[in-house]
């Protein structure tokens, strides 16, 4: 066996190079303020301190009514009574949830390459800016049902913004058909999830006035039988029910009837705010159908258009590392210009070059190298090791011996 060339199956070191692939959901890397659950699959506004207390009255409330109200009413009354009321209470929740998790329209914002050729649209459209005067606004005009509309530029998102979008300053996103950011349902609304919010409020509203009449039914009833202060005493969970429904009453019902208004003119309750088809401009609304049929139809009932976010394709990013298997293997093999070095494939390669070369040789080659006579091998008994001395270093005098 040739002492320079070992065998691959021992070598001492191998360094093998591993590539992982991280998976990164495009939900991971959007701007602006939002919050996003489930792999992005949920994504509301990072204000939710006032959507759980929605929660927590309309859980509250409709707990104890159940608990305490339904049973004696269905006995006394009707058992569809709590039918009824749960099948309200079911479809306010999926309403709610419905619109407090899903996109309401976001639109992207413009990649660099996007808004560097709007920049230079711009540019070119309004020609060089003398210095010290003012640069004229960012609008593009467009013309709805023989109707000007405006495009505005918004400079965060570096786009110009569709008809009827806004840039909300809370989730810091411009959304389509832009209403209102609505704390109580902790997201924004618009055109992707405004129909949800107004079926909300609406069936919230129903909710409500149906509680609240049976709350006092079912204090009547009691105190035909034990009085009425003995009924209060006795039922103060009816009580704080009768509270919680008459304060919200007012405000979850006037404002179902001020989304029901908007619904039949086509509008939004930014563009009511603004005044822009009412007041000094005494502009007709281009989006209304002039018949209240076909403007519910259209916000309530038309089709619902995909996300554009697309928060859960896939973004993909290599990271590589390195890990080292050491294995000792037979004997230690003396070092040559042309020998293996540990955590190199350029010397595991030639190692083996040369192995091929020196173990696969024709028999004529073997013939030719000459062997030692047997008289002139000598056995390891024989065979005296040389010992050199190191010479001594100057100061290791005070180290101990091995």
């Amino acid at each position: 066996m040739l002492l320079g060339c070992p065998p691959p199956c021992e070598c001492a070191t191998m360094s093998v190079m591993v590539a992982r692939k991280k998976v990164i959901r495009k939900w991971e890397k959007l701007p602006g303020r939002n919050t996003f659950c489930c792999d992005g699959r949920i994504m509301m506004a990072r204000q939710k301190g006032i959507f759980y207390l929605t929660l927590f009255l309309i859980l509250g409330t409709c707990a104890l009514f159940f608990a305490f109200e339904c049973r004696y009413l269905a006995v006394q009354l009707s058992p569809a009574i709590p039918v009824f009321a749960v099948v309200l209470f079911l479809f306010a929740m999926a309403t709610l949830l419905r619109t407090s998790f899903s996109d309401p329209g976001v639109i992207p914002r413009a990649l660099p390459d996007e808004a560097a050729f709007i920049e230079m649209e711009i540019e070119a459209t309004n020609g060089s800016v003398p210095q010290g005067q003012r640069p004229p606004p960012r609008i593009k005009n467009f013309q709805i049902n023989n109707q000007i509309v405006k495009l505005k530029y918004c400079y965060t998102c570096k786009i110009f913004r569709p008809p009827r979008a806004s840039h909300c300053s809370i989730c810091d996103n411009c959304v389509e058909r832009f209403d209102h950011h609505c704390p109580w349902v902790g997201n924004c609304v618009g055109k992707r999830n405004y129909r949800y919010f107004y079926l909300f409020i609406l069936s919230l509203s129903l909710l409500t006035i149906y509680i609240f009449t049976f709350n006092i039914v079912y204090v009547a009833l009691k105190s035909l039988k034990i009085g009425f202060l003995n009924t209060l005493k006795e039922t103060p969970g009816t009580v704080l029910e009768v509270l919680i429904c008459f304060f919200t009453l007012w405000s979850v019902v006037g404002l179902t009837g001020f989304h029901t208004f908007l619904v039949a003119l086509n509008q939004t309750t930014n563009e009511d705010i603004k005044g822009s088809w009412t007041g000094k401009n005494r502009v007709q609304n281009p989006y209304s159908h002039g018949n209240i049929v076909k403007n519910c139809c259209e916000v309530l009932c038309g089709p619902l258009p995909p996300s554009v976010l697309d928060r859960r394709g896939i973004l993909h990013q290599e990271e590589s590392s390195a890990r080292d298997e050491s294995s000792t293997r037979g004997p230690s093999v003396q070092k040559d210009s042309s020998a293996w070095e540990p955590g190199t494939t350029q010397g595991l390669s030639a190692q083996e070059e040369s192995c091929s070369q020196k173990g696969h040789n024709s028999p004529t080659h073997d013939a030719a190298v000459p062997l030692p006579p047997l008289n002139s091998v000598k056995t390891p008994e024989e065979t005296q090791p040389t010992v050199v001395k190191p010479p001594a270093q100057p100061g290791d005098d005070g180290q101990a011996e091995h």
